[in-house]
């Protein structure tokens, strides 16, 4: 837990004139067939760089990020490790730490019943 505290940030400044809002962005590839079924990480990890992909479209990055919301399936404490690779890994992809003020969910059950994980965030870009 130690590990999400030191990465947690509690308030962003945002400082643009447009707000984008990214909808949910679950654990599709680019074909719509489900990345890591049954593993949280890779799902976790699939989430974030499908948001990079919706934020290049608006030209814009994880770095104009200003607050993400982050839905998981089933959560628990012990899944927590699983959520931090996932994003560590999407991080590592994507060079760049998506640490905006952040809101973890636990929710009962997806939209699709093999996604794990869902990202949205709200963005402010000039």
């Amino acid at each position: 837990m130690a590990d999400l505290i030191n990465v947690y940030r509690q308030v962003s400044v945002a400082t643009g004139s447009r707000t984008v809002h990214v909808a949910g962005q679950v654990a599709w590839d680019a074909d719509g067939v489900t990345v890591g079924e049954g593993d949280l990480a890779a799902q976790v990890e699939q989430c974030h760089l499908n948001v990079a992909t919706a934020l290049a479209g608006v030209g814009a990055s994880f770095d104009d990020v200003a607050k993400l919301t982050v839905y998981v399936v089933g959560r628990t404490p012990d899944r927590m490790p699983q959520l931090l690779d996932g994003i560590a890994r999407a991080s590592a992809r994507l060079g760049t730490t998506p640490v905006p003020p952040a809101t973890l969910l636990g929710v009962a059950a997806p939209d699709v019943p093999e996604h794990l994980a869902e990202v949205e965030a709200t963005v402010v870009i000039d």
